[in-house]
């Protein structure tokens, strides 16, 4: 084979569509080997991925084979409204083992980063761009602008920094209907995906970002109605790792034919499962807390 397989699906719901994109990727993804792969570990599964949900708010959303709990999707979902902005290491000190960036950072205070001075954790850069407040202002002021884009890329840190963003870019457009309601298109560009470990958490994080953030920020703005229009996931590797393809088979592949589609999922707007997920953020906030606290000590 000299060409890597690209591969597009569509589902109705996040649910539908997250389980499709694995199916697909497991029967039709090409094998690659890895820079973090073990000694005896199996060749992954790869492929380009064009994912699309149709309707990212509706039910089931949670797919029962993402490896974590409701708890974790509450931690992400805090985590890219900007909960760990703060827990980002200082880029010149070797002992400082927090990660580079956290992508709501990238966001929000787009080319700058921390580095130790006169052992002191300073902000440098030569510019910093608020790219959350530009994409609210311009498409508030002009919905069907082609210009509603944030990038995490930073070149002159990330081609030698130790783990790059995975996330490349999002990209924004509205449409209104005949209500006059305006519905959120969105485009989210991926570098890598792992479509096993992380793939459900990446684009449930990125439903709520859109809809808490960007939705509701141009909504606060214009006095209009945003909902959430489709959201297309792009991923130029996606990716099950040859050590979790095992775990896979188990959880999902070789379920399938024996599982009703309800019984792989979970609908997130349950009231039990809405209280899980709300009541979590009491102690992820202690958690974080108690790491800041630790990274301050140090």
């Amino acid at each position: 084979m000299k060409n890597i397989p690209v591969i597009s699906v569509t589902g109705k719901s996040l649910a539908e569509a997250y389980e499709t994109a694995l199916i697909y990727l497991y029967g039709k993804g090409t094998r690659f080997k890895t820079q973090y792969d073990r000694p005896g570990d199996p060749l992954s599964i790869d492929c380009t991925m064009n994912l699309t949900i149709l309707e990212p708010e509706i039910d089931p959303m949670i797919h029962m084979a993402f490896p974590g709990g409701v708890d974790d999707l509450r931690e992400y979902v805090l985590e890219l409204e900007g909960l760990k902005d703060h827990l980002i290491k200082d880029m010149n000190d070797p002992e400082d083992k927090h990660p580079e960036y956290t992508y709501h950072g990238r966001f929000q205070n787009y080319g700058v980063w921390k580095e130790l001075i006169d052992g002191e954790s300073k902000e440098v850069g030569t510019f910093k761009v608020d790219q959350i407040k530009n994409v609210i202002d311009k498409l508030a002021e002009q919905p069907f602008t082609r210009q509603a884009q944030m990038i995490t890329w930073m070149p002159n840190i990330d081609f030698t920094c130790d783990d790059p963003p995975s996330l490349q870019s999002l990209w924004y457009r509205i449409l209104e209907d005949e209500d006059g309601i305006w519905w959120l298109n969105s485009n989210i560009r991926y570098r890598s995906n792992d479509a096993w470990n992380a793939g459900f958490l990446n684009m449930f994080g990125f439903i709520q970002f859109s809809k808490d953030v960007i939705a509701a920020g141009i909504a606060e703005k214009t006095g209009k109605t945003v909902k959430l229009g489709r959201m297309n996931w792009q991923a130029d590797s996606y990716h099950i790792y040859g050590k979790d393809i095992r775990s896979a088979k188990e959880r999902l592949f070789e379920r399938i034919n024996d599982m009703a589609f309800e019984e792989r999922t979970m609908n997130f707007n349950d009231p039990l499962i809405r209280k899980v997920y709300d009541n979590a953020e009491a102690e992820i906030v202690k958690k974080i807390k108690g790491a800041d606290d630790l990274k301050t000590q140090n």
